[in-house]
């Protein structure tokens, strides 16, 4: 059996077809957010049209916000001004004729990890999306926890310095503290630039911060960084983990992993991942049998 996984993005959408561990083929196409639904989907169904057989049994699909699981409706995503409510389950279900799961980004990317990734040995973990946003999704006693409307694992949102974490841990903190692209510091580092390094450091110092929040709230073993500004570990890392170890309860730190993922295409992974194990990502009713999920399930 062959399963479609669906990462929705903000500015692109990306489409496989996975069968086991093994990604088939990919597609991707841009976007514009601030489109209709309808426009969109016009987008993401010809991307799935490319990639639908008769082998493929399910389609799961992350999205940039919240999300129900059981009814599968994506409610408002802060980027999709249009989409409000949106049934979105029902609509790709009655399009393809095969059961649909929903999940957010963040919580398809820890499910990617756990199943293909740096996650896959340990029973506690986190996964951290440091792009334009920040996000995470947690794996707690083995299984990823989305919460009621997968609002689990927002550290983003958490007040910090009369702000928010994501605003100093994310993409917007060298645009709004420095008026400068990530990506720019980031070139500039590379060339020794004295200016980038010292941003680099202080946004480490941030990061730093909201590990602290995490290791308090869930006591991970291993956190895996996602994301663009991931590629930037290196510059950061070691103000990083200076303020990681100004953590008073020292057990969770001696012990926690900080690591940069190295799984290709981990959206669509993870996205995937829903339909292979439904238990194990607390998603809807199971739809593969028992024998199907074991011979589909990574080893």
């Amino acid at each position: 059996m062959e399963i479609i996984g669906v990462a929705l993005g903000v500015t692109k959408v990306q489409v496989g077809r996975v069968r086991n561990r093994s990604l088939q083929k990919i597609a991707s196409a841009d976007i514009n957010a601030g489109e209709s639904v309808a426009e969109i989907l016009k987008t993401v169904f010809k991307l799935i049209d490319i990639q639908f057989n008769s082998s493929v049994g399910s389609i799961g699909i992350g999205v940039p916000g919240p999300v129900s699981l059981q009814s599968g409706i994506v409610y408002k995503m802060q980027n999709f001004p249009l989409w409000q409510d949106v049934h979105l389950k029902d609509i790709i279900e009655k399009q393809y004729h095969v059961p649909v799961y929903l999940n957010n980004d963040a919580n398809c990317f820890a499910l990617g990890e756990k199943y293909y990734g740096k996650l896959k040995p340990y029973l506690n973990g986190a996964g951290l999306v440091i792009g334009t946003g920040l996000g995470a999704g947690l794996i707690l006693d083995d299984r990823l926890y989305s919460g009621v409307s997968c609002g689990a694992g927002e550290f983003g949102t958490i007040p910090y310095n009369h702000r928010t974490f994501e605003d100093f841990c994310s993409g917007k903190f060298f645009m709004e503290a420095y008026g400068i692209k990530g990506e720019i510091v980031n070139q500039r580092a590379l060339d020794g630039d004295a200016h980038a390094l010292k941003i680099f450091s202080e946004f480490g110092v941030h990061l730093g911060n909201v590990i602290k929040v995490i290791l308090g709230a869930v006591d991970p073993e291993m956190i895996v960084l996602g994301g663009s500004v991931s590629r930037s570990f290196p510059f950061f890392k070691n103000d990083m983990w200076a303020s990681i170890r100004m953590y008073d309860f020292y057990p969770p730190v001696e012990r926690l992993k900080v690591e940069v993922s190295r799984v290709e295409h981990v959206g669509v992974m993870g996205a995937a991942a829903l339909c292979i194990d439904p238990i194990l990502s607390r998603s809807q009713d199971v739809v593969l049998i028992p024998e199907q999920r074991l011979r589909d399930r990574p080893e």
